[in-house]
């Protein structure tokens, strides 16, 4: 006998290597037939909101599908928050779930299809006769539109047969979108003149850019115009010349080198949605810069943009190529005259703040020098976002991974982790969290813990404190009592769940990160590093939300 679960296992595993996920009554059958009869790997998590977020990350990280399950009713409420997340950041995913019997809702039940749609997830329900052809359907959507779905296997249905697998067409794939028609032509014509002309030409490059495998062309148009170049905080990295990149475009960007973007004539943006963070809250950039945006969004996504193009971010970059090799024109030479070591610097604080706790500017500095260079940095939400994007470099897009920010959400961090740790095994997790959000996804410390091991580390910015809302709005005179946390050791948990913790409460008590780094990931567990910081100061990016609040 095959179950209707077989089906669902099987087809599922012809696409996706991994599945994350609690188990519960809803999904027994579908985890039994996906580990005794494919060859999918299924980790476990603890919270099922953690299942949807390691997918995400999984996917983030190796550009590969992912999985999540989860029982129905509250196991599938749990997962709102990542589902939503993933919704609004355009991650393909699979979330496979237990729902209500085709005899209707029980008393426990809820309208999950009414749910999933109400943050903007479509459900695909399996019944007996189609279980396997409704999963790849499931899974072509994914991948067609870049967005998750939940795939609903009714309770009294999952462990019914179904009879023989069925022989499945192969899934369509999805194809780039193409600039067509003499529009696009002409306003590709019109970008290339400009960038071709331009004095001070600047690339902007977002996730889109990244998705696109953009990175070697776009590269190739700074080169032919002499264009300086930066990336949103999703696509570091993308470029190839870091000796003429700004780093991180918007408020997680040195001061010196925001200022220098002022000083465009030309701005190409590809594949960023230009939002308030990037664009400084409308101050990237001089009212004098021509603006260009290259997206698949229906239109230009920021009133300051003066020319748009619609498309995949590397077709269109390739048609640039082209039109500026026709015209031959030499580098504008701008890059080379700029010293951008010396505009990208950073006021890495003292060792101490005021306030007698670590200045978070000093230990974010420090552990930049002491990581590992082959990491992965995965950062949960709220005031710290900003310490590793200011001060820790990393290599590629698929490097810097935030489950979270679509969403604005905070406690995604540990089950990030995972999903890391599996899309790239070779590599050095590294989890920068806050006390916050720490705290609020401590169920899965040990699923991070379990599968990253030695390969893996968390920072926790311990500031006993919400910051992102004391910088806010306890300077607007509001009440900070229900922003304030006590003081909770994170070491001590991590010793817990069989990881390292130390407590740092000065610059010397990160050597305890060099021994470790130097140690081989199979001697070392786990490394927890409790960073008692001053939340007196403040990252430059809350200051401009300040700023831009009181206007």
């Amino acid at each position: 006998m095959h179950s209707v679960s077989a089906h669902v296992a099987r087809s599922l595993a012809e696409h996706v290597e991994q599945v994350f996920g609690v188990m519960g009554n809803g999904n027994a059958h579908f985890l039994d037939a996906l580990i005794r009869e494919t060859t999918a790997e299924f980790t476990a998590v603890r919270h099922e909101v953690g299942g949807v977020v390691a997918a995400d990350a999984y996917f983030r990280a190796s550009g590969r599908l992912a999985a999540a399950t989860a029982t129905y009713g509250a196991g599938f409420t749990n997962t709102l928050t990542a589902l939503a997340e993933a919704v609004q950041a355009r991650v393909p995913l699979v979330l496979v779930v237990g729902d209500e019997p085709t005899s209707g809702p029980r008393p426990w039940g809820v309208d999950q299809i009414a749910i999933a749609s109400a943050v903007g997830a479509r459900t695909y329900t399996v019944g007996r006769a189609d279980a396997a052809a409704t999963t790849a359907i499931a899974i072509e959507h994914a991948r067609a539109y870049s967005v998750p779905v939940v795939l609903a296997i009714p309770y009294d249905v999952g462990g019914s047969d179904a009879g023989t697998f069925p022989q499945l067409p192969p899934l369509n794939a999805a194809e780039p979108l193409a600039p067509t028609g003499a529009f696009a032509r002409g306003a590709i014509d019109d970008l290339s003149v400009a960038l071709a002309e331009a004095g001070r030409p600047f690339l902007l490059a977002g996730r889109g850019a990244w998705l696109a495998r953009a990175g070697d062309v776009l590269s190739a148009i700074a080169d032919a115009t002499g264009a300086v170049t930066a990336s949103t905080a999703l696509a570091r990295g993308i470029f190839r010349r870091s000796e003429f990149d700004l780093g991180v475009a918007g408020g997680f960007g040195a001061d010196g080198a925001m200022d220098l973007v002022k000083r465009a004539d030309v701005a190409v943006v590809f594949g960023a949605s230009l939002n308030q963070f990037t664009m400084r809250f409308g101050e990237l950039f001089a009212p004098g810069t021509k603006v260009f945006q290259v997206d698949v969004a229906a239109s230009a996504t920021h009133p300051h943009v003066s020319g748009y193009v619609r498309g995949d971010a590397g077709l269109v970059a390739h048609a640039i190529v082209d039109r500026l090799r026709e015209r031959s024109a030499p580098p504008s030479g701008w890059r080379e005259s700029i010293d951008v070591a010396a505009l990208m610097a950073r006021d890495t604080g003292d060792a101490v703040a005021a306030d007698g706790r670590l200045d978070p500017r000093a230990v974010a500095h420090r552990i930049g020098q002491l990581v590992p260079d082959d990491r992965v940095v995965v950062s949960d939400g709220g005031h710290f976002i900003g310490w590793a994007n200011m001060y820790w470099p990393v290599s590629a897009p698929d490097r810097m991974i935030m489950v979270g920010t679509a969403f604005q959400s905070i406690g995604l961090g540990w089950p990030s982790v995972v999903g890391a740790a599996l899309a790239k095994p070779e590599a050095t997790v590294v989890l920068t969290t806050g006390d916050g959000g720490g705290l609020m996804a401590l169920a899965d410390l040990e699923s991070a813990v379990r599968v990253a091991a030695g390969r893996g580390m968390a920072v926790i910015w311990n500031d006993a404190a919400y910051s992102a809302e004391v910088n806010v709005y306890g300077r607007a005179g509001l009440a900070r009592e229900p922003m304030l946390i006590p003081e909770v050791d994170f070491a001590a948990l991590a010793e817990g769940v069989g990881a390292e913790g130390v407590v740092v409460r000065q610059l010397s008590d990160l050597d305890r990160l060099a021994s470790w780094a130097a140690e081989l990931p199979g001697a070392r567990r786990f490394l927890v590093l409790d960073c008692r910081i001053s939340g007196d100061v403040v990252a430059p990016y809350q200051d401009e939300i300040a700023r831009a609040n009181a206007r």
